[in-house]
């Protein structure tokens, strides 16, 4: 007989959530995926025509929820970014060197012809892992 898995969702309080039906985040077990980023902050897009700053936004979000989930950077284990414009890669990539580079996760990014905002340049998405540390 398998563990029963318990879940638990996490709000960041933002309207979209409750309007269509998401959590920022869900802690399954060890695990904890969090939802698409941008650098939308109290409903405003931060840091218009800025990809670097805009990544650097989109991850502090992200990681708000890894945090409230109780774990840290460190247990980060993958990201994907979703890039609009192939000549912002460079920028988006320094940023997340720059927040992940000691933690190195696996990491997929891609080009999308758009997000939901035409001001919108990134979103992340972040995946952790609550479990044991090797040394």
């Amino acid at each position: 007989m398998s563990e029963r898995v318990t879940f638990t969702r996490i709000s960041s309080g933002g309207p979209w959530e409750d309007r269509y039906g998401y959590a920022r985040a869900v802690v399954a077990g060890p695990h904890i995926h969090v939802s698409g980023c941008t650098a939308t902050v109290g409903g405003e897009i931060q840091h218009v025509g800025d990809a670097y700053n805009q990544t650097l936004t989109a991850i502090s979000i992200a990681l708000d929820a890894v945090e409230k989930a109780g774990v840290s950077v460190a247990e980060v284990v993958r990201t994907r970014l979703y890039v609009v414009n192939a000549a912002d890669f460079e920028a988006v990539g320094r940023a997340h060197g720059e927040v992940f580079g000691t933690v190195r996760p696996a990491c997929t990014s891609v080009q999308v012809a758009g997000l939901v905002d035409s001001r919108m340049l990134v979103e992340v998405e972040v995946e952790a892992y609550r479990g044991e540390r090797s040394p």
